[in-house]
């Protein structure tokens, strides 16, 4: 069975010898990683199941390990893997609020119908998220998740509409 699943995190790292790994996460749901929640490892061959054993946050990585895993070696070849989670076990959102998924991708268009390119990635630097256009043949720009700027999203047009602040194109 295939179904759906969404990126929370990436294995950076293990973290010492008794199977915990460092984990570079990508939600915002901390609960996410709590005991007893399940993740899923795509390797070549399958998809692995783990139940989370234990959580802890250090240096700002999540310390996790996995039931059933106790040493560096069981770990050590998750590396590098990303961590999922099934798309029927992400929390409902309130409004005006998105997933990752949802607005990566997106087109952006100025509130004037200028295309200005396809969000790459979100930035957690702060106070609020930045969101990275992908300009073609230009440098990156940065939105700040901010209303002054963030006009409007259509997740099912996959249209975003800005109103850029003086000095964001230089």
């Amino acid at each position: 069975m295939n179904t759906e699943k969404l990126k929370i995190g990436k294995i950076v790292n293990t973290h010492g010898i008794r199977g915990e790994v460092k984990v570079l996460r990508i939600t915002d749901f901390e609960e996410r990683f709590t005991p007893g929640n399940e993740v899923i490892i795509t390797s070549e061959q399958k998809d692995i199941t783990l139940t989370i054993d234990s959580h802890r946050i250090h240096k700002g990585f999540d310390l996790i390990t996995f039931k059933g895993y106790t040493n560096i070696n069981d770990v050590e070849k998750w590396k590098g893997m990303n961590l999922y989670i099934n798309k029927n076990q992400a929390a409902e959102l309130e409004e005006d609020a998105y997933y990752y998924h949802e607005i990566i991708g997106c087109r952006v268009e100025t509130t004037e119908g200028e295309a200005l390119g396809e969000i790459k990635e979100i930035l957690s630097p702060g106070a609020n998220d930045v969101w990275v256009v992908q300009r073609p043949g230009k440098k990156d720009l940065l939105l700040p998740y901010i209303e002054d700027v963030i006009k409007n999203v259509d997740i099912d047009t996959g249209t975003i509409s800005v109103e850029l602040m003086e000095g964001m194109l230089d």
